[in-house]
């Protein structure tokens, strides 16, 4: 757009101006063909039945696991709530990077309830500090609720409802009251359920959960592509880096 190289239409592009795709676009006076991908990009988002075990490249304990994933259509996939190598379920992936960036702000208030298999049966007592809040590296650690949810001996699981995503905060929150703790799954992000999904499987969100977290986000919901007239953009920056978590590949 500098010194006016992109025109639309026979007038100078300016930064953030849109193209449905009908329009002449060119670069230095050359004609620039628009295909309806390009014309028409809609983001993907998907929910993934995360295992524990990472599945690296390499035998490196500390490398982050690589998803299983269908390739998108467009960009990349960026994970919108990382777990920690050691824990499994739910996770969020999509192709919109201002969504995965404002999902992972510390501000943006999100419950996630995770299914937790602790040693022993945790005391009144322990129970209730740790919905007052303990303190952990990161701060004080609360839990937004926590209920049996069945086992019984050594073994006896619980349903822990966050509003934070700190790196590690559950398993650190319940080990600063003495509990030890041998299975982390996470079975809700915000509305979207884990549901029956298998381990390893993903699918992805109905209109209802996107729109979801595009609230939650601050965002307004995106407009299918039939409702969408100008959906490519003019001189815009690279999408925002994918924030800390699980390393994602589209299937080949």
């Amino acid at each position: 757009m500098v010194d006016g190289r992109i025109t639309i239409d026979g007038r100078v592009a300016k930064l953030g101006d849109q193209v449905a795709g009908r329009e002449r676009v060119c670069v230095d006076g050359r004609l620039i063909k628009l295909s309806p991908d390009q014309s028409r990009t809609e983001h993907q988002h998907l929910a993934y039945y995360k295992n524990a075990e990472p599945r690296a490249a390499n035998d490196n304990p500390d490398s982050e696991p690589l998803l299983d994933l269908p390739r998108p259509r467009h960009g990349r996939w960026i994970d919108a709530g990382a777990l920690d190598p050691n824990s499994s379920g739910l996770i969020i992936l999509t192709t919109d990077g201002e969504l995965a960036f404002r999902l992972t702000r510390p501000a943006t208030v999100v419950e996630r309830e995770y299914a937790v298999r602790v040693l022993g049966e945790p005391s009144p007592e322990q129970l209730r500090e740790l919905e007052l809040g303990v303190e952990i590296d990161e701060g004080v650690a609360r839990l937004a609720s926590i209920e049996h949810a069945g086992g019984a001996a050594n073994n006896r699981w619980y349903h822990v409802v966050l509003r934070e995503g700190r790196h590690r905060e559950l398993r650190a929150a319940l080990g600063a009251v003495g509990l030890a703790v041998s299975r982390v799954i996470r079975v809700r992000f915000g509305s979207i359920e884990l549901g029956k999904l298998r381990r390893g499987a993903s699918r992805p969100l109905d209109r209802e959960e996107v729109d979801g977290l595009y609230a939650l986000a601050g965002l307004a919901p995106p407009k299918p592509n039939h409702e969408r007239r100008a959906t490519t953009s003019v001189g815009t920056r690279g999408r925002p880096q994918a924030a800390r978590g699980s390393k994602a590949r589209g299937r080949r």
